[in-house]
């Protein structure tokens, strides 16, 4: 067996806050979201949906939810990504309307955020943002949760990987 190896767009993922002038086609933008509904989910429910916001006004909302993150209104795209709790909730409950769909999208976030680095673009998860308004804002029906935005675009930065804890720090064998 080879060794096990981390794959380039995870060496190369960084939050990127600052975007260059350019625009996705409505192509890359559906690639991405063909990326996401490929992560893994509790019984396969897939409990997500997702709105890509392009307008610039639009954009502009998002910012004013997310506590004025400006950058957001930079990006080519701003893709809303939301968990469907009811979804999980029809065969895991309580545990599916309050867990599994959240740890579903967050693995849909992050296949959207190692595609675009595979792409040479630039991506931010964003989780800082008043849920409320932002569902007034996408028009998300009763029931529909944000859990995150995620501004893409040409990056107009490349960052420093940032510390991370050593492994020594978090790996425990058998227990705690």
């Amino acid at each position: 067996m080879t060794p096990i190896r981390i794959p380039q767009p995870i060496l190369e993922r960084r939050s990127i806050r600052a975007y260059a002038e350019g625009e996705l086609s409505r192509e890359d933008i559906e690639k991405l979201i063909e990326a996401a509904i490929l992560a893994p989910s509790a019984g396969n429910l897939q409990p997500w949906g997702f709105i890509a916001v392009t307008d610039p006004k639009t954009k502009m909302r998002l910012v004013d939810a997310a506590l004025g993150q400006s950058f957001i209104a930079q990006a080519s795209v701003v893709i809303v990504v939301c968990a469907v709790p009811s979804r999980s909730a029809s065969r895991y409950g309580r545990r599916g309307a309050e867990l599994y769909c959240l740890q579903d999208t967050a693995a849909a976030v992050e296949n959207i955020l190692l595609t675009a680095a595979a792409n040479g673009l630039g991506a931010c998860w964003v989780g800082a943002f008043d849920e409320e308004r932002v569902a007034e804002v996408i028009g998300a029906p009763e029931g529909v949760r944000p859990v995150a935005l995620i501004p893409i675009g040409p990056p107009a930065e490349t960052p420093p990987r940032r510390p991370r804890r050593s492994l020594k720090e978090v790996l425990h064998w058998e227990r705690w």
